[in-house]
């Protein structure tokens, strides 16, 4: 007989020659659990998506009753339907007054989309500004604006007049000017290996954004609820954008993103063209039932307030002599080690031993850390422990 593991190779695109090749059976809380029952401690939630937690009651709950009344009913904003009204309207009431107005989409990538379209459309602008070592996803705009040549060389042309300014530099704010459309950034750099930006600089970049008339787009499709400690990332720095990004971990496992910003930006979407901006299956009623029970479940259940503890328990217990630096804000970390082959090795020694890590595609000489918010400080003792058994195992060779 064919293995699940053979059909999975065979007839599953692949995006690598190297797949771990777990076979999931279920997942519960920061768990997953395999085809044999061993228990793998997911401490990167799904890539920032599992914030509440795998397969958490409420979201499940919200999805069977959601699912039970309808599911596909019409093409995004036409019909109204009560979990995106009900979702949105929960969204802007944790939000300043001038990000009002929420364009539900399926994914980050997505919302990057949607968001270049509508800075191009309101400013009639096309200069757009993203950062080096930047990631917003993979789909042709949002490659357009990733700042790493290595993932684009092979798909140029790509869309013209983007240009990169280095992430938490000052001086590079002024090549911004009345041409530029939006400039684009992560309030966290992600995939660069976790590089948390300056006050100074973002108060900085918001006041040239100003003058210039430029929309300032803030990437917070891994920061977004609660991951670093505040609802938004955007939270802690004292500005506000002028559109939002959000997904991942927004949806509680089911897949949704979002472009937030104000009114008088989006309805520049809804004419000359008229349908400026179209999706058959974003805002999917059952999605945003689940997106709005992960919402409700962070407030109702305070996952935020002890995010600061956390960080700082990771922190103070992951001290080796082959970490050479632990960064980041609240659970959104990275570990800096040496080099790839010693992240990579001690990545799967970890997996063996049941705890899942991961490291970046701009910073493979780092691993990840982003567990679920529910995780206990117990668990990251013996997460921390693990990790620090296959880092003495490594050097022991």
């Amino acid at each position: 007989m064919v293995s699940l593991r053979q059909l999975f190779l065979l007839n599953n695109a692949q995006t690598s020659s190297t797949p771990r090749l777990l076979e999931i059976d279920r997942a519960e809380g920061i768990y997953l659990v395999d085809l044999n029952g061993k228990r793998y401690m997911d401490l990167v939630s799904g890539f920032a998506v599992s914030n509440v937690g795998h397969c958490h009651p409420n979201v499940i709950q919200a999805v069977k009753n959601q699912a039970e009344r309808y599911m596909h009913v019409s093409v995004y904003g036409e019909y109204v339907q009560a979990p995106q009204v009900l979702f949105a309207e929960k969204l802007v009431s944790f939000l300043p007054p001038s990000l009002n107005s929420v364009y539900f989409v399926n994914s980050g990538a997505e919302a990057t989309e949607g968001a270049l379209k509508l800075a191009k459309r309101y400013t009639g602008r096309s200069r757009i500004l993203s950062c080096k070592n930047a990631y917003h996803g993979s789909t042709h705009g949002a490659l357009s604006v990733m700042g790493n040549e290595y993932y684009k060389q092979a798909y140029r042309p790509l869309l013209p007049d983007v240009h990169f300014i280095e992430y938490n530099n000052a001086a590079h704010l002024e090549t911004i000017d009345h041409t530029t459309a939006c400039v684009i950034l992560e309030a966290i750099q992600g995939e660069a290996g976790i590089r948390v930006p300056d006050l100074d600089y973002i108060k900085a970049l918001r006041r040239k954004c100003d003058e210039t008339g430029a929309l300032l787009i803030f990437d917070e499709i891994q920061t977004g609820f609660g991951r670093t400690g505040k609802l938004f990332a955007f939270e802690h720095y004292g500005i506000v954008p002028d559109i939002l990004l959000l997904a991942k971990g927004i949806g509680g496992g089911m897949p949704i993103g979002a472009f937030i910003s104000d009114r008088k930006f989006m309805d520049s979407l809804k004419d000359n063209p008229i349908l400026g901006h179209i999706t058959t299956f974003g805002g999917h009623p059952v999605s945003c039932a689940a997106g709005l029970a992960t919402l409700q479940t962070i407030i109702g259940e305070n996952m935020m307030a002890d995010v600061h503890t956390k960080e700082l328990l990771f922190r103070n217990l992951l001290v080796h002599t082959a970490i050479k630096e632990v960064r980041g804000k609240g659970l959104m970390l990275a570990i800096q080690l040496s080099s790839f082959q010693e992240v990579e090795t001690v990545s799967k020694l970890c997996v063996d031993k049941g705890l899942i890590v991961d490291w970046f595609l701009h910073c493979d000489t780092a691993i990840r850390i982003a567990p679920p918010l529910i995780t206990t400080e117990e668990e990251i003792k013996k997460a921390c422990e693990v990790l620090l058994q296959a880092l003495d195992e490594y050097h022991s060779k």
